[in-house]
């Protein structure tokens, strides 16, 4: 990867980007002067104009016109515009323009700036109790809003998440409910692995057990599929999901015995995530969000599945 880091780029980049708008400018001076016709290419046409010589379809003629005047100009406004630009900005190789500016830094600022205005806000609810949080009408509207920003882009607007994302307004929860749960879960992250069985149980050991998973559920289920596929599932899946199937919140394994379900309930996806298995992640916040902020969120969050109750209780 040297080849890629080498300082040698930076000044390729550069002198690149230079040379093509010089050529732009050059060649639009090229332009901009009126050509002679060169002897016997055709003189005037029949309105008077000088033409090239060059005729196509029998009577369409190309003149010999100059670049009309205000097109010029601003042809050569964009170029004086682009060249002050790359001084005043990074944008020639490792250049860091005279100005300094960086997105990073500007990032920087802009959350200083809203901070500064927003930050009181955030601080107001963060000694108190999620449960509070959760009974509070205003605190849920300032954790919606966050919620909206850094959650709903898999989780939904409603928090009803979607395919391979967890519903969050219900009471099934793969890690637990409590507050300290969720607020884990959004500061450090979940990573959830279903390991791939398919080449240990082969094709029809896969829908064995898929039929035993299914009927778990009380989903309709294959009567001698369903019995082979219990004495694998009490070899190879019981250690996370437990004899029962209830699951296991210690490690994120899934409850196989109600009717929620991640990928859905279809015979081919069940078999799919046995044979293939899955990967799931949930990144963690605590480099994007203060410690207030995550508070508000885990206590907008708490409040999806339990009803409103007043304060205290």
């Amino acid at each position: 990867m040297s080849q890629f880091s080498s300082g040698f780029w930076d000044f390729y980049i550069g002198i690149l980007t230079v040379v093509s708008i010089v050529a732009c400018a050059v060649l639009l001076w090229m332009q901009s002067a009126r050509k002679v016709s060169a002897p016997g290419a055709g003189a005037a046409d029949q309105t008077g104009g000088e033409t090239t010589g060059h005729v196509w379809d029998g009577d369409l003629g190309e003149y010999n016109n100059p670049l009309p005047r205000w097109w010029m100009w601003l042809f050569y406004i964009t170029i004086v515009f682009g060249l002050a630009y790359l001084y005043l900005y990074p944008g020639l190789g490792s250049y860091p323009g005279s100005l300094g500016w960086t997105q990073i830094g500007q990032l920087d600022e802009e959350n200083a700036a809203a901070e500064k205005d927003y930050g009181p806000i955030f601080q107001k609810y963060a000694g108190q109790d999620v449960k509070a949080l959760a009974s509070d009408p205003a605190a849920r509207a300032v954790g919606q809003k966050l919620f909206l920003n850094h959650c709903a882009q898999c989780h939904a607007a409603d928090a009803g998440g979607s395919k391979g994302f967890p519903n969050l307004s219900d009471t099934d929860w793969l890690y637990g409910g409590t507050p300290e749960t969720i607020k884990a879960s959004i500061t450090d992250g979940r990573t959830g692995v279903m390991p791939a069985f398919g080449a240990v149980l082969g094709e029809q050991g896969t829908k064995d057990v898929a039929h035993y998973v299914m009927s778990l559920s009380g989903m309709t289920s294959d009567s001698l599929r369903r019995l082979r596929g219990r004495e694998i599932y009490m070899q190879a899946c019981v250690a996370c999901h437990g004899p029962q199937g209830k699951g296991n919140t210690a490690l994120g394994a899934p409850d196989l015995s109600d009717q929620t379900w991640l990928y859905s309930s279809g015979e081919p996806t069940i078999i799919e995530t046995i044979s293939k298995g899955r990967n799931n992640q949930m990144p963690a916040h605590k480099a994007l969000l203060n410690e207030a902020k995550i508070h508000l969120i885990t206590g907008y969050v708490y409040s999806l599945s339990r009803p409103a109750t007043p304060p205290g209780k």
